[in-house]
């Protein structure tokens, strides 16, 4: 019965794609983006301070990884790249697996945008966690794009956009923009470099670097 429920989803969602290979291949990464969500805890107090019950931790530990990030404490499952080859916490990449999750289950990508947007993800200065080795990264802010695009698959889907959900991320969205602009284009000139360029992690910039 439920493989005839998911062969009925399916259905319904590829109407619009002919190629049965295509179809096929589709359905696989939609299988993936489903099964691909994995719980992430991450408090960093307690990280920063360290297990009472061992020895105590090293003082440079306050100023090392994350030690800026002492609000955040995260405790949710979310969407992962691949919970086998990239089982971590990246907000860049969550932005996009949300606009493909938005297919299949626009509620949940649409919650999962909102809650990287709540204030034990986001820092005090607007910037959104990287990724959870350095949270203090600067990446583009992509999830303003990832918001449109959910809005824009919904409003396809049902013939209507989800307004209040723009009206939700909206202000969140405008201080991580607010504060990526001011770091990339402190002098007002428009001008931006640095960033993945496309290259990921190996891109030929140092995206952390301030730029004169």
């Amino acid at each position: 019965m439920r493989k005839s429920e998911a062969d009925a989803f399916y259905a319904e969602l590829q109407s619009k794609v002919s190629d049965e290979d295509l179809r096929r291949i589709q359905r696989q990464a939609f299988a993936g983006m489903l099964w691909s969500k994995q719980y992430f805890h991450y408090d960093v107090t307690e990280w920063l301070d360290g297990d009472p019950a061992q020895p105590q931790s090293p003082r440079t530990r306050l100023s090392g990884r994350n030690g800026e990030w002492v609000h955040a404490n995260m405790e949710d499952v979310i969407s992962m790249p691949d919970k086998w080859e990239f089982p971590w916490f990246a907000a860049w990449d969550w932005a996009f697996h949300l606009t493909t999750l938005a297919y299949l289950d626009p509620e949940n990508a649409k919650d999962q945008l909102i809650l990287l947007c709540q204030c034990w993800y986001m820092h005090p200065n607007g910037q959104l966690p990287a990724y959870e080795w350095n949270f203090g990264d600067v990446n583009p802010p992509v999830q303003a794009w990832a918001a449109l695009r959910l809005y824009d698959i919904e409003r396809r889907q049902k013939g209507e956009g989800d307004r209040k959900f723009l009206e939700n991320v909206f202000t969140k969205l405008l201080l991580n923009f607010t504060w990526w602009v001011n770091r990339k284009d402190p002098r007002g000139l428009n001008v931006f470099q640095g960033g993945f360029l496309g290259l990921d992690n190996i891109g030929v910039f140092d995206r952390s670097a301030h730029r004169r």
